[in-house]
């Protein structure tokens, strides 16, 4: 039976409705209802198709529903769900194998989320403290981070407009500015148990770390005597035009953090260090979802997808496209301060803009990201093309333009 368009309105304007009335307000969400998605474009209701260059927050790097995560559910679900995190089971060693792997890392944690991965990275940070620094617990986080929205990790972000957000916050946190060394070498004391950073701060506006001020983090950690968490929650798995973005520069990480990417899709999370720090105790850390049999077959065939396909070097080449074809953008339009590695790119537009156009372009079939009020984001899934992105300039040179007229 084919919907006439009256149909379709009233089925939407009763989902939209009925989502008012039962789900509660964490955000403002457009009155739209999304219904499917395949490959680089969702629908809603209406049968309106986008064009996606968000991919769920940097989480579809596959694309929508791609066929090798429905095949590793529907198969792993016929087998075995759950399993209490009192068991191994084969796809939880299978996965930890594979991320070790391709990390150099040595030791894997599970979970649901990139808040919960970490926050696993605080504890085992905290207890190396413990152990090894005098009780030591402070931990140095760089002003405009994201590690998430536990009460830990809204304390280690930092945001400024957090400070007073839920108060009292976590205590034992130090934020210093993005790129300047000598603040957080003046950060460091008695207290100081570790330094955790982003390489590119996603929700920050796409702010990357320079190659100086890393190796200096590194040898202050070396120093001390304390681990360096990288969190690659948004930028792991292929994002930056390599597999993990600490390989740009040269350096590895003591503890590292993934998510969205990591399951396509699919709730998961992880947290990988080395043999160093493999020093929890019985009971100091764990969950109820931990290694789930069916998350961890999810994980498997996404990251077995993303290495076996070479996506990462899809991002490097199609976000070297994107550089040059909103550089060309930049000459007719007030486009700024083009910057990101792969295919995790922001660029400037005039103070307000940034939420309008954003707003414009959904309008009119394209996803993109307003982080802040100056900036736009696109984060693609990792299958982008160049007609997708040919499609992308369009869109947002006629809406840019429109608005700006």
């Amino acid at each position: 039976m084919i919907q006439t368009e009256t149909a379709v309105t009233t089925q939407t304007t009763g989902l939209l409705a009925e989502a008012d009335k039962s789900i509660l307000f964490t955000t403002k969400r457009p009155s739209i209802v999304m219904e499917r998605g395949e490959g680089m474009f969702m629908w809603d209701t209406e049968g309106k198709r986008y064009l996606d260059f968000i991919a769920g927050w940097a989480v579809n790097a596959l694309g929508h529903s791609p066929a090798v995560l429905r095949e590793a559910l529907a198969e792993q679900s016929g087998t075995l769900v759950h399993a209490s995190p009192a068991y191994y089971n084969k796809p939880m060693i299978q996965f930890a194998e594979l991320l070790t792997h391709i990390s150099g890392m040595d030791k894997a944690f599970f979970a649901s989320s990139g808040s919960e991965a970490n926050e696993s990275a605080i504890k085992l940070a905290r207890k190396h403290g413990a152990k090894k620094m005098n009780g030591a617990y402070e931990i140095i986080t760089v002003k405009n981070g994201f590690h998430g929205r536990t009460l830990a990790m809204m304390s280690a972000t930092g945001k400024p407009e957090w400070e007073t957000l839920f108060a009292p916050k976590v205590d034992g946190f130090k934020h210093v500015p993005i790129n300047d060394l000598d603040a957080c070498f003046a950060a460091v004391n008695n207290n100081t148990c570790a330094i955790m950073l982003e390489l590119i701060q996603g929700e920050g506006g796409v702010n990357v770390v320079d190659e100086a001020y890393l190796y200096g983090l590194r040898k202050i950690c070396d120093m001390y005597g304390m681990p360096l968490i990288i969190d690659e929650i948004q930028t792991g798995l292929g994002r930056t035009g390599k597999l993990f973005a600490f390989e740009h520069y040269g350096i590895k990480p003591d503890i590292l953090t993934l998510g969205k990417a990591i399951g396509g899709g699919f709730p998961l999370s992880a947290m990988l260090t080395t043999d160093k720090y493999d020093i929890f105790e019985q009971g100091n850390q764990g969950g109820t979802y931990t290694g789930a049999p069916l998350s961890m077959a999810a994980g498997y065939a996404v990251v077995k997808e993303i290495a076996r396909s070479n996506l990462s070097r899809n991002a490097e080449l199609q976000g070297q496209y994107l550089k040059v074809k909103l550089s060309g953008l930049s000459l007719d339009l007030p486009i700024s301060n083009i910057r990101g590695k792969g295919l995790l790119l922001a660029f400037d537009v005039p103070e307000g803009l940034g939420p309008k156009l954003a707003a414009a372009c959904q309008d009119a079939g394209l996803l993109i990201n307003a982080p802040k009020p100056s900036a736009i984001r696109l984060m693609p899934p990792l299958i982008v093309a160049q007609e997708h992105s040919d499609l992308m300039i369009d869109i947002l040179r006629r809406e840019m333009s429109s608005l700006l007229a």
